[in-house]
């Protein structure tokens, strides 16, 4: 009974799938006050301090044109110039997607046509869709007119499974999804994992002195008995 309810705690995680790309923050750029900024581009944010978004990305199956899908934008903001950085997607696994991450720098992204073209349409759907002009992508702290180290994050999701349902063939519904930057600590691991990697070193310390003390008294010759056996 004890190891059916703890496989059954498991069984969150245990469904799920993850895509993730690992990247260097850039160096910092000026963002210049004019207009239109980036507020205009209506685009969801993740920094530092914000690193999570939940919600819905759309997914289409491949096809010549689109042989990736359908592709979304993201603005990764407040970044920690010259710091490795993990960004991942996560969702269920009852939604078969296949997930392809790219980040962009400014520069990238205004010299390449078909970048500039793909963010101007999906900045576009979201205006369409979304009230954006009360909420701005940029950093409430640090407004226009300021050096910042930022990214474009570019989603390609593709559906990835087939069904003798034609409706779902045609429009296959949108994926519930986790978007997660993870900053690297030291450079060596991300952030998120840091809890886990300090209770792991606490349970291998208190292991190495607990086996110790085991040892030290298992490993006690046992004492002989001194009390003389009547006759």
């Amino acid at each position: 009974m004890r190891w059916t309810s703890f496989v059954v705690t498991l069984l969150p995680t245990a469904f799920a799938n993850v895509e993730k790309t690992i990247f260097k923050a850039p160096p910092s750029i000026t963002i210049p006050q004019t207009q239109p900024n980036f507020e205009h581009l209506c685009l969801h944010t993740l920094t530092p301090s914000r690193p999570t978004l939940n919600t819905d990305l759309a997914a289409r199956f491949p096809s010549e044109q689109a042989p990736r899908g359908i592709e979304s934008w993201h603005l990764l903001d407040d970044l920690s110039e010259g710091q490795r950085h993990e960004l991942r997607i996560c969702w269920a696994a009852i939604q078969p997607t296949e997930f392809w991450l790219n980040v962009y720098t400014l520069n990238e992204v205004f010299d390449a046509p078909s970048l500039v073209t793909s963010l101007a349409a999906y900045s576009e759907q979201r205006k369409e869709r979304a009230s954006c002009g009360s909420r701005s992508t940029l950093n409430p702290d640090t407004g226009t007119g300021n050096r910042r180290s930022l990214l474009f994050l570019r989603v390609q999701s593709a559906a990835d499974y087939f069904t003798t349902n034609n409706t779902l063939m045609r429009n296959p519904p949108d994926v519930h999804v986790d978007i997660i930057l993870d900053p690297y600590v030291l450079g060596i691991f991300p952030r998120s994992l840091l809890p886990t990697a300090v209770y792991l070193l606490s349970l291998t310390i208190i292991g190495w002195y607990l086996s110790g003390y085991l040892w030290s008294i298992i490993s006690k010759p046992p004492r002989a008995n001194t009390k003389a056996h009547k006759a």
